[in-house]
């Protein structure tokens, strides 16, 4: 079984420059799962189609310079779906779904609602469909990993100034009520509580005010997987250096 990154790289350009091939070939996951590249595989070059010398699946928006999402493996994926059938979601590119053997991995990067109410109202619209897709892929058979920025943070555990952020989008009772419903019991597991369950461990921070320096971030980034892969979770790791990008990888080892 694979180790898996997710990481939103708030533009691939920009965190290509900052490292991140050397990132790649230094940790060396078997499958990164990328969200908000911002750029399609012909603003890339060569890099777009072996990245790091590996496999790459993209999943662009349709806007130049937005959002998006990829999949970059050790090996190819036995098949790939990028299209979800949602206006929003496949315009956006938010959606990026890939089978390995008995394993689908998918690239997901939920909306934020932090530029206004109709932003927010799509954001809800896009996790009622997620969700309903969610729900197909756990009762599929398959061992499945969704891994990538929920733009959510869960728990008080899960964000630095709780009290503060109660009324904004990111950690509004709706949201963290609809990430509770996809990990009751017997539904997704949140792998990287079910390993680690300390507060204070974050994958995003502002890049205002020395956020990351003080450790005053979200943990929005997950990986939820399907009971039977759950089990085969042996370790989770955080790579809060080299500074990448406003988030961080965040890594599940899976035996």
């Amino acid at each position: 079984m694979p180790t898996i990154t997710t990481f939103n790289c708030n533009g691939i350009r920009a965190s290509l420059r900052k490292g991140l091939d050397q990132w790649i070939a230094r940790r060396d996951p078997d499958i990164l799962c990328l969200q908000e590249v911002r750029a399609r595989p012909q603003d890339l070059g060569d890099w777009a189609s072996r990245p790091a010398g590996r496999h790459a699946c993209w999943h662009p928006a349709q806007r130049s310079g937005y959002s998006g999402v990829a999949i970059i493996s050790r090996r190819r994926p036995d098949a790939v779906r990028r299209r979800f059938g949602d206006p929003i979601i496949d315009g956006e590119g938010r959606w990026l779904e890939a089978d390995f053997g008995l394993l689908t991995v998918v690239s997901l990067y939920l909306p934020s609602g932090t530029s206004g109410d109709e932003r927010q109202l799509i954001k809800y619209q896009v996790m009622a469909k997620v969700k309903r897709r969610m729900d197909r892929l756990l009762k599929g058979g398959r061992k499945v990993v969704i891994a990538g920025d929920f733009n959510i943070a869960h728990t008080e555990r899960d964000i630095a100034n709780w009290r503060g952020n109660l009324k904004n989008s990111g950690f509004l009772p709706d949201e963290r009520a609809w990430l509770g419903a996809l990990i009751d019991p017997g539904g997704w597991c949140d792998v990287f509580r079910k390993l680690d369950g300390r507060a204070g461990r974050y994958t995003w921070w502002s890049q205002r005010g020395s956020a990351r320096q003080r450790n005053v971030g979200w943990r929005i980034d997950y990986q939820f997987a399907t009971p039977a892969m759950a089990r085969r979770a042996e370790s989770v790791r955080i790579d809060k250096r080299p500074l990448l990008s406003d988030h961080a990888p965040l890594t599940v080892s899976y035996r």
